[in-house]
């Protein structure tokens, strides 16, 4: 049996945990404080929120940790409940997406942990103690993506595996894709994200009345509407204009559609990092603009239609889940080695 941790801001970390999962061969149970979600096959321990406190104190130790509140009783039920469930059921491996606390905790409590990493500026001291205790690190951005993590330690690095993109989605290339007919307008997505977005409704209102010769359908952002199930409006999409975030460029790749890519501020740089990789390269069909264009949309998409959505292929092959539960697996077998000798 194994643990796997899932942060609870966002879509993203949930999603890829889902993915990876699927493809593991072993009993896998889920750890968050997000309710159990639909397709979740193993057990599900909904942990208390740790971050429902009015006026929470000292939250990174002094900049030793990122959140550890002091006197909190949702962090202490926190940690007391993951404790419990390692001390009962001694799982032979934790799966930390994200957390250097509980990947601290279990380290402390005797279990390995294989810690996934996120893109950005990670040199603080927080991401570098989670990450050096850690027996391997999965980073779902592929081996191409040079510059997309920086600030770790020569050891975590050698534990580092990017494995690809991760989409729920895997890699369907927009075999759902819809051609549209005859004199029927293209179609652009605009694709927010559950982490919050900059953008008013008065800016995608402009955005619209600019480009009359498209249709604009809006997702996850002010003036749009949320769906659990993107996939068919991404496929429809002759471009979709995104923010930076792991979880939308992977589903964007997927499908295999050119983009136009605005990232969000994130702490740690985590999407500029990401946006600059994707600027500095010509490998992935994807405009880069730092904010949403007051004008210039109807170039700006031109543009981004005529790019060959097909070079995704190297961000997002489709197996990205099945490599990081490859990562997973060989150090299950390394912790039997160890237990055997």
């Amino acid at each position: 049996m194994i643990g796997y941790y899932i942060h609870h801001q966002g879509r993203g970390h949930l999603n890829r945990a889902l993915a990876i999962a699927a493809e593991l061969d072993q009993p896998v149970v889920g750890l968050s404080s997000q309710p159990r979600p639909l397709g979740w096959i193993g057990e599900w321990i909904e942990l208390p929120r740790d971050d429902e406190a009015a006026e929470p104190r000292d939250v990174d130790a002094e900049g030793r940790l990122h959140w550890v509140p002091l006197h909190d009783s949702g962090l202490r039920a926190r940690m007391a409940r993951i404790s419990q469930w390692i001390s009962e059921l001694s799982p032979r491996l934790i799966v930390v997406d994200v957390s250097v606390e509980v990947a601290l905790l279990a380290r402390l409590l005797g279990v390995p942990v294989v810690s996934v990493a996120l893109p950005g500026i990670r040199a603080d001291e927080a991401h570098r103690l989670g990450f050096d205790i850690s027996t391997a690190i999965i980073a779902a951005w592929p081996q191409e993506a040079d510059g997309m993590i920086s600030g770790l330690s020569a050891p975590a690095r050698r534990h580092l595996s990017c494995v690809g993109a991760i989409s729920r989605f895997g890699s369907r290339g927009g075999e759902d894709r819809l051609e549209s007919g005859a004199g029927a307008p293209r179609r652009v997505l605009l694709l927010g994200g559950a982490g919050g977005t900059s953008l008013d409704a008065s800016m995608i209102a402009a955005a619209r009345a600019s480009t009359p010769d498209w249709l604009w359908t809006v997702l996850g952002s002010h003036g749009g509407r949320w769906v659990e199930d993107p996939w068919p409006e991404i496929c429809a999409a002759d471009v979709v204009v995104t923010h930076a975030g792991q979880n939308a460029l992977a589903d964007v790749a997927a499908a295999r559609r050119p983009a136009i890519v605005i990232p969000e501020s994130r702490p740690h740089d985590e999407q500029v990092t990401t946006a600059s990789v994707l600027a500095g390269s010509s490998r992935w069909p994807a405009i880069v603009r730092w904010g949403f264009p007051e004008t210039g949309w109807s170039a700006l998409l031109e543009e981004a239609a005529a790019l060959d959505g097909d070079l995704w292929r190297t961000w997002n092959d489709g197996h990205g889940a099945q490599a990081a539960a490859a990562v997973i697996q060989r150090e299950l077998s390394d912790v039997a080695t160890c237990e055997v000798a």
